[in-house]
């Protein structure tokens, strides 16, 4: 049964035969029209997009004798990256990434990988474009590529992956360089809840990148018969780009991390300042107040009550002083920015 969100219309089955005499591509739009194809070449990379299709997989997984466990997790969607060695295929779950820089969002898809001896089989949710560059690869005339075993296939298909890890990580810098900028510019609480959502998905990349780094380590030492030691060297380039990744990754999130404090930091600022603008101007009337309470007292006999002159004689001593003082802020600098 599948578990996740559906997001294809329908399933799609592409398969590509290759061989060192060249390749041959098929789309099938239903189990019937792939059981009358006989596949021309020693080589198969069979690909479906859409997991909701629960009689697809029961197809391929008689065809290819995969284990239920197998077929479980790849109809469950929210799996942790992972290998298991099934004895005649290696079963891997690996997760792509895209991120929109425009809403700021950062969605993810289950990519299952199976090697077999002469087979690759991936299941990925929905089309990504992450496996074209592949493609695009295999259907030049006489390539190389041809000439490698399926290990060599899964090996391109985990850099691809990877490769991508580089882009979205790359796009969460840039947005966190411009959130950098917001909380210096105009701290607010729609910024916080920005900054909040860019670090959750800083630690969703994380606990994808950083188990895929264990997998490719037990790969590395040799622990599956499936990749020969020419391709080990290649899955050991893929290790070194994954840790500059990871580490890519940490320096974004320690930034994150340092925007809580820049964002804290600015509001208490700009409280500051809003506070010495009321001081200020509280202080400035502090004197009108004291002579209005002064001239106000119930005395039958004080100056310039009796006087035509005197009303004005108040009002400019309430100015004078007021002006004085703002002089004096002005030269402390407590009335400029």
């Amino acid at each position: 049964m599948h578990v996740g969100a559906v997001k294809t219309d329908r399933p799609l089955i592409s398969l590509l035969a290759y061989d060192d005499d060249g390749i041959e591509e098929h789309r099938f739009e239903s189990i019937a029209e792939s059981r009358e194809y006989l596949p021309q070449h020693k080589r198969l990379w069979l690909n479906v997009y859409g997991l909701q299709d629960a009689e697809i997989l029961g197809e391929i997984g008689r065809r290819f004798r995969l284990h239920p466990l197998v077929l479980e997790d790849i109809l469950n969607t929210h799996q942790r990256p992972k290998i298991e060695d099934y004895g005649t295929y290696l079963y891997c779950v690996a997760r792509v990434f895209e991120y929109d820089g425009a809403t700021r969002t950062l969605s993810s898809d289950q990519v299952s990988i199976v090697l077999g001896e002469n087979f690759v089989l991936t299941f990925q949710e929905r089309r990504s474009g992450t496996f074209e560059p592949i493609r695009e690869r295999m259907r030049i005339p006489g390539a190389p590529f041809l000439q490698h075993g399926t290990d060599y296939l899964a090996y391109t298909l985990l850099d691809a992956i990877v490769d991508q890890y580089f882009v979205i990580v790359d796009r969460l810098g840039d947005t966190a360089e411009d959130l950098e900028d917001d909380a210096l510019a105009s701290p607010t609480p729609a910024l916080l809840k920005t900054i909040n959502l860019v670090k959750h998905d800083t630690h969703l990349l994380r606990r994808a990148i950083w188990p895929l780094r264990e997998v490719l380590n037990g790969l590395i030492r040799g622990e599956s018969r499936f990749f020969s030691a020419d391709t080990r060297l290649y899955l050991r380039d893929i290790y070194d780009h994954l840790v500059h990744v990871v580490e890519t990754l940490d320096a974004v999130r320690e930034l994150l991390g340092d925007l809580m404090d820049i964002y804290l930091s600015s509001v208490s600022n700009r409280l500051n300042v809003e506070v010495r603008i009321l001081t200020v101007l509280t202080t400035l009337f502090l004197p009108a107040t004291l002579i209005t309470g002064i001239f106000g007292m119930n005395f039958q006999v004080m100056p310039l009550l009796d006087e035509d002159w005197g009303f004005y004689v108040a009002m400019g001593m309430m100015g004078s002083v007021a002006l004085g003082m703002a002089a004096i802020f002005w030269r402390r600098n407590w009335l400029r920015s």
